[in-house]
């Protein structure tokens, strides 16, 4: 598979990916655990079909010490025992904020409650931010077909 576009290669590309790397990095100033992060992006990028994504944040997810007992059951989190309650709440939360379309009402009220339970505002503020950025940057590589595999971590940050 190649991708479409040299997005890498690509002036306006990288302009773009400047701000949206930079409204990327907000959560990270929440409190909101990293461990956290990386499997909302994991599960987000899962559900989206995006390869390039999806390998990025499980080796990057690896690489900050997250084991691979977790990683193989992002997936199923719902069947896993290896998550939080908190982390699935995230995960949750992650999951109906993907798939708005899917559901006439979006993220339900059920799934809100869990997660204020288990975050502070500023983290739920920091898992909304995450998930919209998450999303666009799979819509991105989906779109783009960008190819999955030869991501190393740190290699773009």
């Amino acid at each position: 598979m190649e991708a479409r576009v040299n997005l890498f290669g690509n002036a306006l590309a990288l302009t773009f990916f400047k701000h949206i790397n930079s409204a990327g990095r907000v959560p990270g100033e929440s409190g909101l655990p990293l461990a956290t992060q990386e499997l909302v992006k994991i599960r987000a990028s899962q559900i989206n079909g995006c390869g390039f994504c999806t390998d990025m944040h499980t080796k990057d997810a690896a690489a900050a010490g997250e084991t691979s007992v977790r990683l193989n059951l992002v997936a199923t989190w719902r069947e896993a025992t290896v998550f939080s309650e908190a982390e699935r709440a995230a995960l949750e939360l992650t999951e109906q904020g993907t798939r708005i379309a899917d559901a006439a009402g979006g993220v339900t009220d059920e799934v809100w409650a869990n997660a204020a339970k288990h975050y502070d505002e500023d983290q739920l503020v920091a898992l909304i931010g995450l998930i919209a950025v998450i999303n666009a940057y799979n819509r991105i590589n989906v779109i783009n077909r960008q190819p999955a595999g030869d991501y190393q971590p740190g290699q773009f940050g």
